[in-house]
């Protein structure tokens, strides 16, 4: 994890269930800069965490924090790409409907317009989805991290969550093939894609598609606590995942529903290109995932909590005006 003291961004791992701090860079010989931060450690491979394990193992005391007396970071507080991808595609059907019924909802026969929308198939799940990864470029320089006041930006009034979680790429590589895939994934972490969704509706009746000024915004992409490197979960795909509002669980779904793996992905994106050791590929939204698909809208203060299991809770307060 990443955590913030008066000197800076300093890189710490999690030992004692989670409750303890390890401050690697102060465990570690000063000279050796694979401990600088998560991007460091990344950039050190094998060797990196090799090292980081052994710190871990046998630490000086001096160097263990409490986790709770210490301000946690996005554990990469600035990837050097983001990008998230439609590896859930459950849930498109039941958000398109609910966008077409918002941009309906204003014509003077609404049930009417609604059924013409439909009909016109501008909200069927294309089958190019089912074919290939398709993604849209996130703002790596827009990120937030946990207990973040996650603030809706001025040009909107509905404010939403996205409960993803996403893979961090470890090594760079092109052309990786299937078999070679998972050995570039570093770890995972929690993906909160926050998004205004009444902007989202505008950019979408110009046909720009979902993102746009409704997914870039100051701290628009959410993530955290920690990323759990991916010697730690013996199945990527067999995990639960939840999201709560105000101690209320309002969704839960699981990564078995995936329809793309993140190692999909990763061959597609290097096919002919280059991707880069500390890319964060987010995994698109889990199927009931969002409050705008459960047909209800956050309100201001807020306290929005997704939970990955093997990874933790990522936990943010959203500041809406007029909400």
């Amino acid at each position: 994890m990443t955590f913030q003291d008066s000197g800076g961004d300093r890189l710490g791992a999690l030992v004692d269930g989670d409750t303890v701090v390890v401050d690697l860079a102060a465990a570690a010989d000063p000279n050796r800069p694979a401990f600088a931060s998560m991007q460091a450690l990344i950039d050190a491979g094998e060797r990196g965490l090799a090292e980081a394990r052994k710190l871990v193992a046998d630490h000086p005391e001096h160097t263990r924090r409490p986790a709770g007396s210490v301000t946690w970071r996005s554990p990469l507080p600035r990837p050097v790409r983001l990008r998230d991808c439609g590896l859930f595609i459950e849930h498109l059907a039941p958000t398109g409907k609910s966008m077409a019924k918002r941009q309906a909802a204003s014509a003077d026969d609404p049930e009417a317009e609604l059924a013409r929308l439909l009909a016109s198939g501008r909200y069927d799940v294309p089958k190019l989805v089912t074919e290939r990864v398709l993604y849209y470029g996130a703002d790596h320089l827009s990120v937030s991290g946990p207990d973040e006041v996650i603030n809706c930006p001025s040009y909107s009034a509905h404010l939403d969550y996205e409960l993803e979680w996403a893979a961090v790429v470890g090594r760079t590589g092109r052309d990786i093939t299937p078999d070679d895939a998972h050995s570039y994934i570093f770890g995972y972490t929690i993906f909160n894609d926050w998004t205004a969704r009444d902007t989202q509706a505008l950019i979408a009746q110009a046909g720009f598609g979902v993102g746009g000024d409704s997914k870039d915004f100051d701290g628009s992409t959410t993530l955290g606590p920690c990323i759990v490197t991916a010697d730690e979960i013996a199945d990527p795909y067999a995990l639960e995942m939840s999201a709560w509002v105000n101690g209320v669980e309002r969704s839960r779904g699981t990564t078995r529903r995936m329809h793309h793996s993140f190692e999909s992905a990763v061959v597609q994106l290097s096919t002919g290109k280059t991707v880069y050791a500390g890319e964060v590929l987010g995994s698109g939204t889990v199927r009931s995932g969002t409050s705008f698909e459960n047909g209800w809208q956050l309100a201001d203060g807020d306290v929005v909590e997704l939970e990955v299991e093997g990874i933790g809770v990522l936990r943010n307060r959203v500041q809406i005006p007029g909400r």
